[in-house]
């Protein structure tokens, strides 16, 4: 296998409080490399028509600027409930004096008695809304206690309605924006994952797909200020209409809207959600005008670049821009033996919903490191393609975890109804049947003849995905056991007990099952556990040897590989031509 260029940064009534926020950037991924082969026979006749072609192109690209592009950042200053005499009085400061003022304006009962409480924690809430989110969509939140707090742990915890704000200060004063988020939800801690070996993971968490968008994230195209004009703006939305469309209650409609003299907004269609960093690559590289004489010629001229490594992705985006008239010269490049070729040719095909782009996808998902992010999304995409429902499904069987798990996430993206990944909810059983189970997840058992993997979701949503039905805990002396939080398993002749103490009207909780892991997960919750303490227990096992299945927590293919090519090929001329390419995005995962 190729050696693979990885860069991987860190990323970054009475309930509702205030917040704070800022935006970043991160990585843009697709069909793109920057390290060039050298030239074949016919570098030189593709490197002449690609000066002629530049010369003469016009397109969408050489008069816009990508808009809206960055990550949001929201903060807000919030209240986390229900320790374990683990949280804290917080000292006199801004952020204390802010929560208080908006728990007396919600009316919240001796707000100074419940910060005292040590079952309560000040914290910070951030968040970051994603290019082209739509209102009322989910997103994550991190948690943190401040700087200073005595709080000793948030596990456990349940983070009350804060309101999410962008903020800005000026002339040394706060200024604040409108809500753009609300949160709430279990705070899952970063030591369950990390370890407690640094306290502050105690102190910091996370929750999962709680956050709710309060309004619609455009993205959109600046026009360039020396060419602004209506003239321009309406030429724009014309040819990007006539290339995409969305469907809106059974009626087409394209995806450009002009709002005034400098700008235009795009919406975003249903296929290209997943990379909609691919999708203004291509949109920016739409023609503003051409014959069908012309685009016959150019289409002709793309094919041979099509098939040269060195030029292979920009070709591919001018395609994919160019529209179906396109495909049958990206159906040759299928057949190239060069593994980018076929890549950028697939990836091409794949938006194009072409069954023919799944089989090869799925091999090079399979086989590149560098490309697996992006050839996932492309299968994602495929929304309407049975083939690309198998290539994904055999995805499931692979032995990388990352490959298996992001297929997993790519299946469940086409559907929510897919078998496959549908699952079921697990949570601890309420007394109250009125009241809302708390520290629940989603749970998949998955049919995998692959080497067993259990996976657990760090983002989006709780979720353990067990890759395997034959999984088992193995604890060969009754001495031995396994912690999950406050819940105790331990061997009881062939099967294992599982147990959790309580006082009062809870009582001890007891639980009897084999050793499949499967049954112990679902005991776990029975007698009240969380989806904490199914990871805890879970990562308890594997530390003492007790668990021989691999537990991987949110292993996922990386956007920001560089495919590198064999050090003995050259870099390509700079006159080769490149697509035009919008600002740097992190695409989202499913």
């Amino acid at each position: 296998m190729k050696p693979v260029i990885e860069i991987n940064p860190r990323l970054m009534g009475r309930r509702v409080f205030l917040g704070l926020g800022l935006g970043s950037l991160a990585a843009l991924a697709g069909c793109k490399s920057p390290l060039m082969r050298g030239q074949t026979p016919e570098q030189d006749e593709l490197k002449t028509a690609g000066e002629d072609e530049k010369e003469k192109r016009d397109v969408v690209g050489s008069y816009t600027r990508p808009f809206g592009l960055n990550k949001v950042k929201l903060e807000a200053v919030g209240l986390v409930t229900n320790l374990d005499n683990t949280g804290s009085d917080p000292p006199p400061s801004a952020q204390r004096d802010l929560l208080l003022n908006e728990m007396t304006s919600y009316a919240v009962e001796n707000p100074e008695q419940l910060l005292a409480s040590p079952t309560t924690s000040m914290v910070i809430v951030r968040g970051y809304l994603p290019p082209g989110i739509r209102r009322g969509e989910l997103f994550d939140v991190e948690v943190r206690a401040p700087s200073g707090s005595d709080t000793k742990s948030l596990r456990g915890g349940w983070l009350m309605k804060a309101q999410l704000r962008q903020v800005e200060i000026l002339a040394g004063s706060l200024h604040t924006g409108n809500v753009e988020g609300i949160a709430d939800g279990d705070v899952i801690d970063d030591a369950i994952f990390e370890g407690e070996q640094d306290p502050i993971t105690k102190n910091r968490g996370v929750v999962m797909g709680r956050a709710v968008a309060q309004r619609d994230r455009d993205l959109g195209l600046a026009i360039r200020t020396a060419d602004a004009s209506f003239r321009i703006v309406k030429k724009v939305e014309q040819v990007i209409n006539a290339r995409f469309f969305t469907v809106d209650n059974g009626t087409k409609k394209g995806v450009a809207e002009g709002k005034r003299n400098t700008f235009l907004v795009l919406a975003v269609p249903a296929n290209y959600r997943q990379n909609m960093g691919h999708y203004l690559r291509v949109v920016r590289n739409i023609a503003l005008s051409e014959t069908p004489v012309q685009r016959l010629e150019r289409i002709a001229v793309l094919e041979k670049k099509l098939l040269e490594p060195t030029t292979t992705s920009a070709a591919a985006i001018s395609l994919e821009a160019i529209g179906k008239e396109a495909i049958p010269s990206l159906k040759r490049g299928l057949t190239s033996s060069d593994t980018e070729v076929r890549f950028c040719s697939a990836e091409a095909l794949a938006y194009f919903d072409e069954p023919d782009a799944a089989p090869v996808l799925g091999q090079i998902a399979k086989d590149e490191p560098a490309f697996r992010w992006a050839a996932l999304a492309g299968l994602s995409a495929m929304l309407n393609s049975v083939t690309s429902l198998a290539a994904l499904s055999e995805l499931l069987h692979v032995s990388s975890a990352e490959t298996k798990y992001g297929a997993f996430r790519a299946l469940r993206s086409r559907t929510t109804n897919d078998p496959t990944t549908k699952g079921e909810y697990l949570a601890a059983p309420v007394a109250n049947p009125e009241q809302t189970p708390r520290g629940g997840f989603r749970y998949h058992l998955v049919a995998s003849n692959g080497e067993p993997l259990i996976h657990i979701s760090r983002s989006k949503r709780p979720e353990i995905v067990l890759f395997g039905h034959e999984q088992r805990l193995h604890l060969p002396g009754e001495s031995q056991w396994i912690e999950a939080g406050q819940i105790l398993i331990k061997r009881d002749g062939g099967n294992l007990r599982v147990s959790r103490f309580g006082t009062g009207e809870d009582g001890d909780k007891i639980e009897v099952c084999s050793t499949l892991v499967d049954e112990v997960i679902r005991s776990v919750v029975r007698v009240g556990g969380n989806y904490a303490d199914v990871i805890a227990g879970l990562q308890n096992a594997r530390e003492k040897g007790l668990l021989e299945t691999r537990l991987a927590v949110e292993a996922l293919p990386k956007p920001t590989r560089e495919y590198e090519r064999d050090e003995e090929e050259s870099v390509a001329s700079p006159t080769d031509e490149k697509p035009v390419e919008p600002q740097q995005i992190a695409p989202a995962q499913s």
